[in-house]
Order: C-alpha cells, then sequence, then structure tokens
C-alpha cells in the first residue's frame, strides 16, 4: 500500500541496524522518504542504508550514542545538511544487559549467598541505571534534539518503542520493564505537552520478537525453544513469534498524518493476543 503523504518525507530511527528497526526504515524507504538510520556501529547502519537506496528511498548512516546530547546534536546537523527538517522520529534504540537481568524468577532462600546466583540483591545501581539510561534518557535526548525541528509543522510525529513490559512486569528483567513502563507514560505526557503544536506522539508496542539481544533467552544452544520461549508462546494466542515485517503496518499507520492525524498519546500493542491474554 502506497502512503502518498510521505513520499520525500524525512525520518530518523534510533537504533535503525536492529532486526526490528531496519524492517521500519525498510518499509518507510518503499514509500519513497528520506531516511536516516543512527546508531554506534557504522558498517551496520550503511548495510541498511545501501538497502534503503534499493528500496527506492535515500538512505544515510550516522553514528551517536542516543544517551549523549553532543553526539546526537552533531548527527542532527547531519541529517539535516543531507535531508532538510526531520518529519518523523523513530525511538528505536532501547534494549536489555545481563546485569540487569536475574538469573531466577523467583527468588529462593540461599540466592544472596549463591555465587552462581544474580539476585534481586546483586543488581547494581550503574547495571540498572544503564538499562534505563538506555531506554528512557536514550528516548529523551533525541526527542529533545529532533522535535525541534517538528514543532509548529503539522502531519510531523514521534513513534517510540514499548514493550509488553510496559505493561505486566516480565519476570528477571527488571530494570528493562520499569523502562519500558515509563516509555509508555512519557509518550503520553509528550503528547499533551506537544499538542498544540503540531506535532504526534505515539507508541508501537511489539509483543514477543526474536531478536539478537533476547537470541539467549528464547533458544537453546541447539536452536530448540527454551522453557522461557515455551511459556512465552503459552501465553501468546497466536501460538508463535512475531515476524519483524508484521510491526511495519502499525509504523507506516502512526507516521501517516492522513490515516492517524487525531491520534496522539496512544501506545499499540503488536503482540499477537498476548497482552490481552491472562494465559487461562
Amino acid at each position: 500500500m502506497q502512503h502518498l503523504f510521505l513520499k520525500g518525507k524525512t525520518a530518523v530511527i534510533t537504533g535503525g541496524s536492529g532486526i526490528l528497526c531496519r524492517e521500519f526504515a525498510y518499509a518507510l524507504a518503499e514509500q519513497g522518504m528520506n531516511v536516516a538510520v543512527m546508531g554506534r556501529t557504522l558498517s551496520k547502519l550503511q548495510e541498511v542504508a545501501a538497502k534503503i537506496d534499493e528500496l527506492g528511498g535515500k538512505g544515510l548512516a550516522v553514528t551517536a550514542d542516543v544517551t549523549k546530547p553532543d553526539e546526537v546534536q552533531a548527527a542532527k546537523e547531519v541529517i539535516n545538511k543531507e535531508f532538510g527538517p526531520v518529519d518523523i522520529l523513530i525511538n528505536g534504540a532501547g534494549g536489555n544487559h545481563p546485569r540487569g537481568t536475574t538469573t531466577k524468577e523467583f527468588f529462593e532462600e540461599g540466592d544472596i549467598e549463591d555465587p552462581d546466583v544474580l539476585s534481586f540483591f546483586d543488581l547494581k545501581p550503574e547495571d540498572f541505571g544503564y538499562v534505563f539510561d538506555l531506554n528512557i534518557v536514550g528516548t529523551v535526548v533525541p526527542t529533545q534534539i529532533f522535535l525541534k525541528d517538528m514543532v509548529g509543522r503539522e502531519g510531523t510525529s514521534v513513534i517510540n518503542v514499548a514493550s509488553m513490559s510496559s505493561y505486566k512486569a516480565i519476570t528477571r528483567v527488571s530494570a528493562y520493564s520499569a523502562a519500558k513502563a515509563a516509555i509508555v507514560n512519557f509518550t503520553e505526557w509528550l503528547a499533551v505537552h506537544f499538542a498544540r503544536s503540531g506535532v504526534r506522539v505515539n507508541a508501537i508496542a511489539p509483543g514477543w520478537f526474536e531478536t539478537t539481544q533476547n537470541k539467549t533467552l528464547l533458544r537453546n544452544p541447539d536452536g530448540s525453544l527454551s522453557n522461557r520461549s515455551k511459556k512465552v508462546l503459552a501465553h501468546t494466542p497466536y501460538g508463535r513469534f512475531g515476524r519483524p515485517e508484521e510491526l511495519t503496518g502499525t509504523i507506516l499507520f502512526l507516521a501517516d498524518a492522513e490515516m492517524s492525524g487525531f491520534v496522539t498519546g496512544a501506545t499499540i500493542p503488536v503482540d499477537g493476543g498476548f497482552e490481552a491474554s491472562c494465559g487461562v
């Protein structure tokens, strides 16, 4: 489906070389957009930018740490010089870290003394903070910088990436769950704050998709499903993981003001029914 409103407009995607975000980039490229993918590894970003060009868009790879304002500002200057003002920002950078993940789902007596168990009491402030900053600060900083291009221009929008853990605390990943819950709240706050400035702010909440980051949680070394995966699929009415391209329709809907011009402050689950199901 062609979204004529998007043709020729400029989008920035943070975390742009990730499994999910590169699919966002390709979907926008097919609409004839300028798409700047931002991240920390230039070679991966260049690979995505080249594919954007092949699909009919104009790609640009720019490096920046999303938690560092100076780096993001420098990236913005490069993007503005190449494409002009930014119309759409997708805050896709985020993730978890092993040091912010407990070994067990449930605390058991003796875990505190067990050197092989990372319990809640072993989560260091700097590790918890790393995960929180990557997701929250890594959303706030790019929004502050790129949204300046959007204020006063109708049809501009910010799309944040939330998670199923925004709604339900997922076991083991306390820092990640807390951060993604904050993304939903921040999306709502920002939508209200800029409601009279022409900028819409929404979020997408992916369900369970296999990515590089969660591979070791969802698969055993031999490639078979882990016990955690089996629990996830048992609570997903569709009975399978999502495919990255299944997120792109929602991204295009939220980006296209002719289709979603009265939608702001919304977080849309794309999850095969996971959020709606209690598992019984």
